[in-house]
């Protein structure tokens, strides 16, 4: 199994270059909506997708992860909300466990059940350390997981959380205020975060301008994800990636 995508995330990470991920939802989408969103990733440099969601109720999958690899050499990760929602067609998988809750079907449990599959598909596998932040609006993630968020004034939780994710072996670590946040994650638990962590620290949930993505890079996040913000203004994506591509490269 090859490891190219956490390749590129870990060098890019040495380097100091912040990365963009639009996330697509397949039950939100259409042909159309995609041909669109991939033609600005593209003229706009976005460096993956992330195909998945709390849900996906419709069967729309692996023809959306088709659609992107047909129209572009962008990589495709996918991020499942359930054991389920797996692709052969996409490159890479974020292998969840979500560790700031106290759900052990989601910690271990659906794992278990899915672990066949998984190995199966030949998908690049991800641990990832799935860490939700209350971003002030009940999310479906949170809803769906039953599971508290982590409160979003708690940095010092927020740092243990990461740091017990990345001693277990996570390779990543995704902290996510939800779909349709009201608030964003704050610059001070990023910050926090990256401080005490090595492994590549992913943000998302509540980005909703080029300016909140480009603080949230300089306080430490290596991977900013989008998705609802681009869901409703596919032109956004071009601001997006030009202010996360910006942030300077710490020597």
């Amino acid at each position: 199994m090859t490891k190219a995508i956490y390749q590129s995330l870990t060098e890019r990470k040495r380097l100091g270059k912040k990365s963009f991920a639009v996330l697509v939802d397949p039950d939100k989408v259409n042909d159309s909506d995609m041909e669109q969103t991939i033609a600005l990733a593209t003229e706009a440099g976005v460096d993956y997708f992330l195909v998945g969601g709390s849900l996906v109720i419709s069967n729309y999958l692996d023809e959306c992860v088709q659609i992107i690899k047909r129209n572009c050499t962008i990589p495709v990760i996918l991020f499942p909300g359930s054991p389920s929602q797996v692709s052969k067609y996409a490159d890479a998988l974020l292998y969840l466990s979500l560790i700031s809750g106290r759900n052990p079907e989601l910690l271990i449990g659906q794992h278990v059940v899915s672990a066949p599959v998984v190995k199966q598909s030949g998908l690049e596998i991800m641990p990832t350390g799935y860490m939700v932040i209350d971003g002030g609006a009940p999310t479906t993630v949170s809803y769906i997981s039953n599971a508290s968020p982590l409160p979003a004034d708690k940095n010092e939780i927020a740092m243990c959380t990461a740091m017990a994710g990345e001693m277990l072996g996570m390779k990543l670590i995704y902290m996510d205020a939800g779909s349709g946040a009201k608030r964003a994650i704050s610059e001070s638990m990023i910050e926090k975060v990256a401080g005490c962590i090595e492994v590549p620290l992913i943000i998302g949930g509540g980005i909703t301008n080029p300016e909140k993505a480009y603080l949230n890079c300089k306080a430490g996040a290596d991977l900013i994800v989008v998705g609802n913000a681009i869901e409703k203004d596919a032109s956004l994506i071009r601001e997006m990636a030009s202010a996360i591509h910006s942030v300077p490269v710490k020597v």
